[in-house]
């Protein structure tokens, strides 16, 4: 079985929408990490302060079947067609450990890709 590891990279306020609907979507489960960071253009300051955008970064761990219809997901839901609003992205993954508590949700969807229709259409 592969994986993938959808990483998405997006503002505080998006990230509990952005989970809801990638767990609708067939995703078992995320990580998020709180972050800082300055989109193209330079950051600005206050007093000599850097006032860099809060932002989260969440992960994925997904069955490699999947992990492409979640992008599309996460992209809808985080408007990320406009500007500031996030990035994502899907990478393969080459070998994981601690996995076998999801392995049996992995195997059923890869087996019944209909599932995934029936939990985007929710």
């Amino acid at each position: 079985m592969e994986f993938n590891l959808v990483v998405c990279m997006t503002k505080t306020e998006l990230t509990d929408r952005i989970i809801r609907a990638a767990k609708a979507a067939g995703a078992t489960g995320s990580t998020v990490i709180s972050a800082q960071g300055t989109g193209i253009n330079e950051a600005k300051t206050f007093f000599g302060l850097d006032l860099n955008m809060q932002s989260d970064v969440i992960l994925f761990f997904l069955e490699a079947g999947v992990a492409d219809h979640i992008l599309d997901v996460i992209n809808k839901v985080g408007n990320f067609d406009q500007h500031g609003t996030g990035i994502a992205l899907n990478l393969p993954v080459i070998r994981a450990v601690g996995i076998d508590p999801q392995l049996a949700h992995f195997q059923r969807l890869s087996k019944h890709p209909s599932v995934l229709e029936k939990q985007s259409a929710k």
